[in-house]
């Protein structure tokens, strides 16, 4: 006995909205890393390293 294999359906060519919606996601990516570029090199506010060095100084004393 011979198995058929279910017959797959042809490929479709993309549409002109498939490639516009691809663009558009790869224009939120391009942006989403730039904005996360920003961020990541922008420095650490005093404030926020004073209060890191108050929690490593209470650590240590309660060693």
């Amino acid at each position: 006995m011979i198995e058929h294999s279910p017959a797959t359906p042809p490929k479709r060519a993309p549409t002109p909205s498939l490639d516009e919606a691809r663009l558009r996601q790869q224009a939120i990516g391009v942006k989403l890393r730039q904005m996360f570029d920003e961020v990541v090199n922008e420095p650490v506010p005093e404030e926020f390293l004073e209060i890191l060095r108050q929690a490593d100084a209470h650590d240590t004393d309660g060693e």
